[in-house]
């Protein structure tokens, strides 16, 4: 089941928004019209993707946009009469997926959802590897450490000391990181 959140402060937008989306297959469609509500239904109801107005009251959509973000990393479509540096800013700012311009055509409407979804995917995936290569590097550091306690505690050469440390985790059934983090443990 696919979900949508639509908020426009035009009932009618949101009327011709939500026909163009059901007929692209989402089963779910929420609507709301203000930039308060739209952060408060998109963290109640979790939609897989959002579609909100720039200028609507309350909060802009920009605005809301962060704040969900913040929560949940779902795809933003941003809907504006007009686009200007400063909001473009922003909205880069804020992490949005795309933009389509109002009156917006039934044809943009496909092309700009799958672009805001693989935009998000791709983010989603390089973050992910950004915090595995700092696990890996903190990781690294941390043998690195515990290899020099051995080797000034023990008097043994480097690859000596990493061996002992590889003996160790096999023996116990830890991981390196762990076997390091104790050696180091017991030094502090």
């Amino acid at each position: 089941m696919r979900s949508v959140l639509v908020c426009d402060d035009e009932p009618i937008i949101r009327m011709s928004l939500k026909n163009r989306l059901k007929e692209l297959g989402f089963d779910e469609i929420l609507e709301c019209g203000d930039g308060e509500q739209a952060v408060e239904v998109a963290l109640a109801k979790l939609p897989d993707i959002a579609i909100l107005d720039v200028s609507m009251p309350k909060k802009d959509g920009i605005s809301a946009a962060r704040d969900i973000r913040m929560k949940l990393k779902i795809p933003i479509i941003l809907l504006t009469a007009c686009y200007d540096p400063e909001t473009v800013k922003r909205a880069k700012e804020a992490g949005i997926g795309g933009f389509m311009t109002k009156p917006f055509r039934d044809q943009d409407l496909w092309p700009a959802i799958e672009l805001a979804c693989a935009h998000a995917d791709e983010v989603e995936t390089l973050k992910e590897e950004v915090e595995d290569l700092k696990e890996n590097l903190e990781t690294r550091k941390a043998i690195e450490r515990a290899k020099g306690v051995l080797m000034q505690k023990q008097g043994l050469t480097e690859p000596e000391a990493f061996r002992k440390m590889q003996k160790l985790a096999m023996d116990k059934r830890k991981s390196m990181r762990q076997i390091a983090d104790a050696i180091l443990l017991t030094e502090s």
